[in-house]
């Protein structure tokens, strides 16, 4: 269980600051993915800094139990499962008779979802709330 601050029952600064760095690890990884050659959603999912973030997730998420941050954590960790369905929803199209036509959409639209659950749940984290379940 995760230690908590006695005068403002908020966590204690490692599971925050672990928090802020996992955001920063995606976030890194989804902005190669628009400077660079790779689209955000491939860069987000292969990138070794968003691979770190949800192990880190999975290893410490014991250490939010309990705090707002649980919220953040559940987040981060199905953005990068939602992503992963749909990337492989988008291969597939790829592979099959529906072509590309359809696939690339779908990766620029995940995208574009794993930079909004980014954005927003950093700033519900700098603001202190949880998130939505």
């Amino acid at each position: 269980m995760t230690e908590l601050d006695g005068r403002t029952g908020l966590p204690s600064h490692a599971p925050l600051t672990l928090t802020h760095v996992i955001y920063a690890l995606h976030a890194w990884s989804a902005l190669a993915g628009i400077t660079g050659t790779a689209f955000i959603v491939t860069a987000f999912l292969a990138g070794w800094p968003s691979i770190l973030a949800v192990i880190l997730n999975y290893v410490k998420r014991s250490d939010a139990a309990g705090t707002f941050l649980e919220s953040h954590f559940r987040w981060q960790i199905r953005t990068f499962w939602f992503a992963l369905l749909w990337s492989g929803i988008g291969l597939l199209a790829f592979v099959t008779l529906i072509g590309i036509v359809v696939a690339i959409p779908i990766w620029i639209v995940t995208g574009l979802w794993v930079l909004y659950r980014i954005v927003r749940g950093w700033i519900a984290l700098a603001q202190g709330r949880a998130l939505p379940v």
